[in-house]
């Protein structure tokens, strides 16, 4: 009977280079010090679920333009209508959240505090958000005009 090879040795972590710190501050009447580093920034998290809300958004509009469109004879206007709240919510909610990671994101930190970035990924996500609003009520717009026209 052949005896299985054990599973494979893991390798080791990786090295991370160690980064110098910022500056270091002596403790007065010690032989000790302070030492301030450099925090790396970090993607805000409202701007990116701006940037996901947004784009479901524009998602969701186009599936209430289609049932406007594709189902005007079939009483689609209350298939557009169902998915109108998601999508305006959506939208909404994209736009509240790319402001106020926006706020996040302009506000000054002192050094030790985590610094945000992501302002375009913001922008993007108010952007998504409001054609995402604008096309949901467009379409719901159209489906009730081709319903009872």
């Amino acid at each position: 009977m052949a005896s299985s090879p054990g599973p494979a040795p893991l390798p080791p972590p990786p090295q991370e280079t160690p980064r110098p710190p910022k500056r270091v501050d002596a403790v007065p009447g010690t032989p000790f010090g302070v030492v301030h580093l450099d925090v790396p920034a970090v993607t805000s998290g409202p701007a990116v679920g701006s940037l996901v809300a947004g784009i479901g958004s524009i998602l969701v509009s186009l599936v209430v333009i289609c049932f406007g469109i594709g189902g005007a004879r079939l009483g689609g206007a209350w298939a557009a209508g169902a998915f109108t709240v998601p999508g305006s919510l959506a939208g909404a909610a994209a736009i509240v959240a790319g402001l106020l990671a926006r706020r996040q994101i302009r506000r000054a930190a002192p050094p030790p505090a985590v610094r945000f970035t992501g302002s375009g990924i913001a922008v993007a996500g108010i952007s998504c958000g409001a054609v995402g609003l604008l096309f949901s009520l467009l379409g719901l717009g159209l489906a009730l005009l081709l319903q009872f026209a």
